[in-house]
């Protein structure tokens, strides 16, 4: 085999090699509990983070653990954004406002390794009229988690360690639809 073969066979196998271990690299996802805003029957990701938004009285707020490679691909919550169902039993009050709550752990696909999930659940959170998402979730589920960079890392103690680690794509995650 000539130089100018061996090398051209070298390039074809370095570049076969190269677009594979991108493929294996975009694989990879992140376990971390996603935030999402309710609007009408659906769900919108949210473009900042929990303790950024100041949802209003009648609002829905969801958060869903699952493995996501990115916003793109993370799970939304598998309950309807659903305020009137979520806060009947709780009265509007004067200085408060009420958030309802949408907090679902995923499925076992998602799950850390020898933990379960809890059941999905939903509640309604009557805080003040100022208050972010986060001290709405807060006031319906703690404890909450978060790291040094204020990632929230476990709802109501789940999951029990870790913290958007990042995991490999053959998960068997629950993706977009969940």
């Amino acid at each position: 085999m000539s130089r100018v073969a061996r090398a051209l066979a070298l390039l074809v196998v370095g570049a076969v090699l190269a677009l594979l271990g991108a493929g294996a690299a975009q694989a990879a996802g992140y376990r971390y509990w996603s935030f999402w805003e309710g609007s009408g029957s659906g769900w919108s990701y949210a473009t900042q983070g929990p303790s950024l938004v100041r949802p209003d009285d009648g609002s829905v707020q969801g958060f869903r653990f699952a493995v996501s490679a990115d916003s793109q691909d993370a799970s939304k919550p598998r309950s309807a954004p659903d305020f009137a169902k979520v806060c009947a039993d709780t009265p509007a009050k004067d200085g408060s406002k009420r958030v309802a709550v949408v907090i679902d752990p995923g499925t076992a696909a998602d799950a850390p390794d020898g933990e379960t999930p809890p059941p999905l659940r939903t509640a309604c959170a009557r805080v003040a009229k100022d208050a972010s998402s986060a001290e709405a979730l807060a006031a319906v589920a703690k404890p909450l988690r978060y790291d040094a960079s204020a990632m929230l890392c476990a709802i109501s103690g789940y999951p029990a360690t870790g913290c958007g680690e990042q995991v490999s794509g053959d998960t068997g995650g629950s993706g977009t639809d969940g």
